[in-house]
């Protein structure tokens, strides 16, 4: 490890040389302390090709890297972890009983909407983009956003631009896609996270061989956490070229987050704080339900307001971790942040995000580590930084087949782009749903129901094996079908299951 960090050290001081095609590898010598090295030419060195990359990607890399072999042990200290404070998190309903003020409209003017982009559908069955996925009405995440941002600005004579962090795997296809709202009523703006290579658990150095992203060559490469949206925006020129342009904050967001829309009441309550207490930082939190224990937590850490992940608590602490009753509240990712703060802890090199090191498998049995970081780890570097905690209603994340039939259900009705529970739901919670394997991708999904079911009344959902579903089904209470191996359940159309268990073989036969 000390000789790769000996490599990459050197390596930023020669920056100048990234655009020769040579590589130049250092060795102790056999007198010398190991961090002196010795210069050889080595071609065939397989860190050369690292030289073509950009950079500021391989300036990112290379400190992230860097911090890595340095890091030692946990990051916090079990006893250190306090409480937040209650000033320091906020409840909405207080925020939300506040009166609008006129200025609204120059608070909206003031401010950019921020989609993480770089996410592939693979993982529901669809290639290309997750933001192309339909989700509703046959709208996808993306035209919902846009229709959200373009219904804003109507209505408020504004101009709040839409910007979306891209990855290499999601940029072409989403630049394709962004043609269709050319008349939309929403500047669309673009910008690519970095480029970072996969590293061999076992030697540390990486598996890409030269630069290709596709093919054989796609699994060496890996967009690093969106922790990385404060160097890209910073180093792609939109940042300064916003905040020339008078904005002044921006609200990021997972784009598979439906709930994760423009807040009036949570703006108004930012750019009305003190002017010695401005705040830079406000993170969205949501009162953690058992299914909620592994999200990430606010705490209070060195008088300061940090974001702690279960990667960083010590094994000891785990169940401690996710205990609901210690940590109550998890991070939702939707977060307003200062545009002039990001700048400013960019150049001076502030941020100190913890490193999340994800291990992947990748096709070949290769073991590999990716080194990533989470936009909200920076918490702890911004002045007067707040929490709020939100309605559940605000963190409605698309991550599932199962999570996929809530939204297109009717326990929600869509208005201008945006998702709210039904009126004709009687209690606030969203039901528990569980979607077997064979509802996994969404064309199988979608093959499955003739219609999607009643909800309004449902509390629990659990489907297992080859079920269908006819249609004009209601669904109510607990429903739990399971279709054992070999056989196969179809729920006939019209039917209304409430509180049952349904189990064996139902075939409905055309004659």
């Amino acid at each position: 490890r000390r000789a790769t960090e000996n490599v990459l050290s050197f390596a930023a001081l020669k920056g100048s040389m990234c655009h020769r095609k040579t590589w130049f590898a250092f060795t102790p010598t056999t007198d010398a302390p190991p961090w002196n090295i010795a210069l050889r030419l080595d071609t065939s060195d397989p860190w050369h090709f690292l030289f073509q990359i950009s950079k500021k990607d391989f300036e990112g890399f290379k400190n992230l890297f860097h911090r890595f072999l340095q890091v030692k042990g946990p990051s916090v200290k079990w006893d250190k972890i306090h409480k937040p404070p209650e000033d320091l998190i906020h409840p909405y309903d207080k925020i939300k009983a506040q009166v609008l003020p006129d200025s609204v409209a120059a608070s909206l003017n003031k401010l950019v909407v921020v989609k993480l982009n770089g996410g592939l559908g693979t993982s529901m069955g669809c290639k290309g983009p997750k933001s192309v996925i339909s989700v509703r009405n046959e709208n996808t995440f993306l035209d919902l956003t846009v229709h959200q941002i373009e219904h804003l600005n109507k209505t408020f004579n504004v101009d709040v631009p839409l910007v979306l962090m891209n990855s290499f795997n999601t940029d072409e296809d989403t630049k394709k896609i962004l043609q269709k709202y050319t008349h939309h009523r929403v500047h669309i703006h673009t910008f690519n996270q970095s480029r970072y290579p996969r590293i061999n658990k076992e030697s540390l150095l990486p598996v890409a061989k030269d630069l290709g992203v596709h093919g054989d060559h796609g699994d060496a490469w890996y967009p690093p956490g969106h922790g990385d949206i404060y160097a890209s925006f910073y180093n792609s020129g939109l940042l300064d070229q916003l905040i020339a342009a008078g904005k002044e904050y921006i609200f990021v967001s997972n784009i598979d987050n439906l709930g994760a829309t423009v807040d009036l009441f949570i703006l108004n309550h930012l750019m009305t704080q003190p002017k010695d207490k401005r705040c830079e930082f406000i993170m969205e939190v949501t009162d953690k339900t058992r299914a909620d224990v592994k999200g990430g937590t606010l705490i209070q850490y060195d008088d300061k307001l940090r974001l702690l992940e279960i990667a960083q608590v010590p094994k000891a602490h785990v169940d401690e971790f996710k205990s609901v009753t210690k940590f109550k509240i998890f991070n939702t990712n939707n977060l307003w942040i200062s545009l002039a703060a990001i700048k400013r802890l960019h150049e001076q090199n502030a941020m100190d995000m913890e490193i999340i090191v994800n291990p992947k498998t990748l096709d070949g049995g290769l073991n590999v580590i990716q080194l990533e970081t989470a936009v909200g780890a920076a918490i702890k570097a911004f002045d007067n930084a707040l929490g709020v905690n939100v309605p559940r209603s605000r963190f409605l994340p698309v991550k599932t087949s199962s999570d996929l039939l809530l939204v297109m259900s009717n326990l929600y009705s869509l208005d201008a782009g945006s998702l709210t529970m039904s009126k004709k739901r009687e209690f606030p919670s969203t039901p528990h749903v569980k979607l077997g394997s064979s509802f996994t991708k969404v064309h199988d999904f979608l093959m499955r129901f003739e219609s999607i079911p009643d909800m309004l009344e449902l509390d629990h959902l659990t489907v297992s094996g080859d079920v269908t579903f006819g249609k004009n089904v209601s669904l109510k209470g607990t429903v739990i079908i399971i279709a054992n191996h070999g056989d196969r359940i179809d729920i006939p159309a019209g039917a209304v299951l409430e509180n049952k268990i349904v189990s064996g073989n139902l075939r409905i036969l055309d004659h």
